[in-house]
């Protein structure tokens, strides 16, 4: 997406956005843009080394449409040096593009809502960074959030990405304080902080909530993994910016030496009673959970209207976040009895006539799994019948670890289709029911290929103090079938499903 710019910032020298072209060439730039098909006029194009093709090759199109100046790095600079150099156009050749582009960015679009915090770590972010904004919020500041389920908050944006490109990301920041926002809560996506995407942010405080199998398609292996994570504390958070780590996590002390050894002061998460803000005490009811926090001697009793004991610690995160970032302890805590629950995160999405309630989760990880059907264990009498899936062209080493997380926790498991995307749907079944027909558990165990019909099944097993538990898609609204994206929502489905059998509808 290109940057559009509000009137005052339609033209800038390389050198306003600390950039220099090679030979010393000079170039005004009205707009920046990674995909050549929105240069303008006067635009600086990006040409980006990619996974699969260099953005070298779009080059001409970007030329053609009359980019002023070109970003990339040694090996796009050979290829597009001669034909740069003939059409006059400035060449600026950096190590690291990415990081330069984001750089640029937030130079071109300067302003940013006055405090910002992100979270990093395989799940929790949503909503970490959502109970973060709800805080704010109560605290009567004008916060959003911005990751996988869009900007939300006091302005709203819908986002392709969890974390993205840097110049949508710095427009979007731009736009939200120009409308007022003066708080902000984001995800840092691994992908996002490998590819440079938060690089130009302002960061006041950052946070780690765990690291568990995800994305080693993109990363291959877990050094590789844990260290882009990392990259939020050791690149992107400024020194005097605090850290949260979260010590219930077993890399948790890790990246809290990491953080010190970065110069930042660390505010430490967790049940030990070692942790700076301590969860000393938990009590599960049928609709939430009560809260003994401890927080520099100071102890908080609090009633979460949230089911799941993992939404504890997202909980505690999400208040160290707001502390690190300045605000008053006894403001937060005070805030926290007001929260509300995460759209697709353990959302509540029906409930029969015998009290059977079915929630929605985007766990889609092994550990998610395992950690959401465990969380909700405590405020179940009766059997969990958990429905579970994996998404195509992803990781697929985690598919039978995710059907055994489920058999492993649930007392009826249910295999359905995610995401297929291009990959056969009846293949990816195959493997999550190996790994849960492996558990070598007692849970009843089957596999429903319609997603739709998976749910009806299992709306329909629920007996009095049963629970279903739909893992996989949250907050999704489409199903991804091939190359196309069907209609479909895990939280809707349960509602019909329920008033199908209910007699309602």
């Amino acid at each position: 997406m290109a940057g559009k710019a509000s009137p005052a910032q339609r033209r800038a020298s390389l050198g306003d956005l600390g950039l220099r072209a090679e030979g010393g060439l000079q170039a005004v730039v009205t707009g920046l843009a990674v995909d050549s098909r929105e240069v303008d006029a006067g635009y600086l194009f990006a040409a980006l080394p990619g996974s699969r093709v260099h953005g070298a090759e779009f080059a001409v199109t970007a030329i053609e449409r009359g980019a002023s100046a070109i970003l990339t790095d040694a090996e796009g600079a050979a290829r597009l040096r001669t034909k740069a150099h003939a059409a006059g156009i400035a060449l600026v050749v950096a190590e690291d593009p990415r990081q330069t582009l984001a750089n640029a960015a937030a130079l071109w679009f300067g302003a940013q809502p006055a405090t910002a915090v992100a979270v990093t770590g395989t799940n929790g972010k949503t909503s970490v960074a959502t109970f973060c904004r709800q805080i704010w919020e109560d605290m009567g500041e004008k916060a959003v959030n911005i990751g996988t389920t869009g900007v939300e908050g006091a302005w709203t944006y819908a986002l392709r990405h969890t974390t993205p490109e840097p110049i949508t990301l710095h427009r979007v920041m731009a736009e939200a304080a120009k409308a007022g926002v003066t708080h902000m809560a984001m995800e840092a996506s691994s992908h996002g902080l490998d590819q440079r995407r938060l690089d130009g942010v302002q960061l006041a405080a950052a946070a780690f909530t765990n690291f568990t199998q995800d994305h080693l398609d993109y990363h291959q292996t877990f050094d590789a993994y844990f260290a882009a994570k990392m990259g939020l504390f050791t690149r992107v958070l400024p020194p005097e910016g605090t850290a949260i780590v979260n010590l219930d996590d077993p890399r948790g002390a890790e990246v809290a030496e990491i953080a010190r050894a970065a110069g930042h002061p660390v505010i430490t998460v967790g049940h030990d009673v070692a942790a700076d803000l301590c969860l000393a005490g938990q009590h599960f009811d049928a609709t939430g959970q009560t809260l003994r926090l401890v927080y520099k001697g100071k102890p908080w009793v609090v009633r979460l209207k949230l089911v799941g004991g993992f939404q504890a610690s997202n909980v505690a995160v999400a208040a160290a976040l707001a502390i690190g970032a300045g605000s008053d302890p006894d403001e937060v805590f005070h805030a926290l009895a007001r929260l509300s629950t995460v759209r697709g995160r353990m959302q509540l999405a029906a409930t029969r006539k015998n009290g059977a309630a079915v929630y929605v989760d985007y766990a889609h990880t092994p550990d998610a799994v395992e950690t959401a059907l465990k969380a909700i264990r405590p405020h179940v009498l009766g059997r969990i019948i958990a429905i579970v899936g994996a998404g195509g062209d992803r990781d697929r080493g985690k598919r039978p670890l995710m059907g055994a997380a489920a058999a492993r926790n649930a007392d009826h498991v249910i295999v359905t289709d995610d995401n297929p995307r291009s990959e056969d749907p009846a293949s990816i079944r195959a493997a999550v029911m190996a790994g849960a027909m492996d558990a070598g558990t007692e849970a009843r165990i089957e596999e429903v290929g319609d997603r739709a019909k998976a749910i009806l099944i299992g709306v329909d097993a629920l007996g009095p103090g049963d629970a279903l538990l739909i893992c996989g898609k949250g907050h999704e609204s489409g199903q991804i079938i091939g190359d196309q994206t069907l209609p479909f929502d895990d939280a809707e489905q349960a509602s019909i499903a329920v008033a199908a059998l209910e007699g309602t509808i």
